[in-house]
C-alpha cells in the first residue's frame, strides 16, 4: 500500500508531473472532440464515494471513466456501511480490494488521508473542507488553453479563504505564480499554509488593491457546503468582495476570470460577468472531465 500513488492535494505530484498532466488533459480533450476511441481501461472500476452532494464532480468522473472504457460506481453514506459507523480504515481495505481506483468527496481532509493510508488502489480527493485539487487541474488547463504557461503570472483570489483558496496556494507553489488573496478579516486561509508559501502568497483585505494588474481573477461562493446557515451573515461581510466590472477594470487588460461553480449571480460574481459571451467559466467546467481523465489514466498506469 505504501507504494500506491494517490492524489489528495496538488503536492502529491511534482511540478513537472502536473505540467505533463495538463498537457495530457488537453490532448485527451482534443481526441474526444475528434471522436477518437479512448477506451484504454476496459473492465476497470472507479468507486465514487460521496458524503457531499455534487454535480460537476459526479458527472465528470462518471462520464470520464466510461469514456476510458471502465465503469463508475456511486456510493453514498446513506447506502453503505460508511454511514453506519464502519471505520474508514475497514471500508478502505474492503472497497480497494474490489475496485481499481477510488474518488472521495467528503468533509474532513483527514477522511481521505485515512482512507488512502489503508487503500491498495489510488485514491483521488474529489473535494474536502481543506482542498479541491481536481478543480485546480481544470482551472490551470483552462488558463493554459487560453493564455499558455501560468508561470510568473499574478493571480487574485477574491472571497472566502476556503478549500479552493487553499488549493490555489498549493497551485502557486507548484505552477510558479504569484497569488494575492482578497478576503474579509477573519476569513483568511490556514495561516500555516500561507506562511509556508510566504514568498509567493499574500493576504490583502482590499479587493480592488488585490486585483491591481492581476492576470487571472478567481472566486467561489461565499458560503460553502455545510455553511448555509451563515449565508446571510456572510453576505453582509463579503458585500464588497464581488467580482464585477469595477474589480476587473483594476486587473490586467486581458485578464481572465474563473468560478468553480455553482455560482450565485449577483453575490460573489455579477450576472454581467457570468453571462458574458467571452467568459471561460464554461470551458473551466468542462475541463473537469478532461483533467480528471488524464489524472485517472496517470494513476491507473502508475499503479498497474
Amino acid at each position: 500500500m505504501s507504494d500506491t500513488r494517490h492524489f489528495l492535494t496538488l503536492l502529491d505530484f511534482s511540478p513537472a508531473e502536473l505540467d505533463q498532466l495538463i498537457k495530457r488533459a488537453i490532448e485527451l480533450k482534443r481526441a474526444h472532440r475528434d471522436g477518437k476511441d479512448q477506451r484504454a481501461f476496459p473492465g476497470k472500476v472507479l468507486a465514487m464515494i460521496f458524503a457531499k452532494s455534487s454535480t460537476r464532480t459526479r458527472v465528470s468522473f462518471e462520464a470520464g471513466m466510461a469514456q476510458l472504457g471502465g465503469h463508475a460506481m456511486f456510493l453514498s453514506p446513506q447506502d453503505t456501511q460508511l454511514g453506519r459507523g464502519e471505520p474508514i480504515e475497514d471500508s478502505a481495505r474492503v472497497i480497494s480490494s474490489m475496485v481499481d481506483i477510488v474518488m472521495i468527496r467528503t468533509f474532513g481532509h483527514d477522511i481521505v488521508q485515512r482512507f488512502a493510508a489503508c487503500s491498495s488502489v489510488p485514491v483521488i480527493n474529489g473535494l474536502t473542507d481543506d482542498y479541491h485539487p481536481c478543480q485546480l487541474l481544470a482551472d490551470i488547463q483552462t488558463w493554459v488553453e487560453h493564455r499558455g504557461s501560468i508561470a510568473g503570472k499574478s493571480v487574485c483570489w477574491v472571497g472566502d479563504g476556503n478549500n479552493m483558496c487553499q488549493s490555489y496556494i498549493n497551485a502557486a507553489r507548484q505552477f510558479d505564480f504569484e497569488l494575492r488573496i482578497a478576503c474579509p478579516a477573519g476569513f483568511e486561509p490556514d495561516a500555516r499554509l500561507v506562511a509556508a508559501n510566504a514568498g509567493r502568497v499574500r493576504i490583502e483585505h482590499d479587493p480592488l488593491l488585490a486585483a491591481e494588474g492581476a492576470d487571472l481573477v478567481v472566486t467561489d461562493v461565499w458560503a460553502s457546503m455545510g455553511q448555509e446557515k451563515e449565508q446571510l451573515k456572510r453576505a453582509k461581510l463579503f458585500a464588497r468582495y464581488q467580482v464585477n466590472a469595477e474589480l476587473m477594470s483594476r486587473a490586467a487588460g486581458d485578464a481572465l476570470y474563473m468560478h468553480c461553480l455553482p455560482a450565485h449571480r449577483g453575490e460573489e460574481i455579477s450576472a454581467e460577468l457570468m453571462d458574458a459571451p467571452g467568459t471561460v467559466i464554461w470551458d473551466e467546467a468542462e475541463n473537469r472531465l478532461h483533467a480528471q481523465k488524464a489524472l485517472m489514466e496517470t494513476l491507473l498506469l502508475a499503479n498497474a
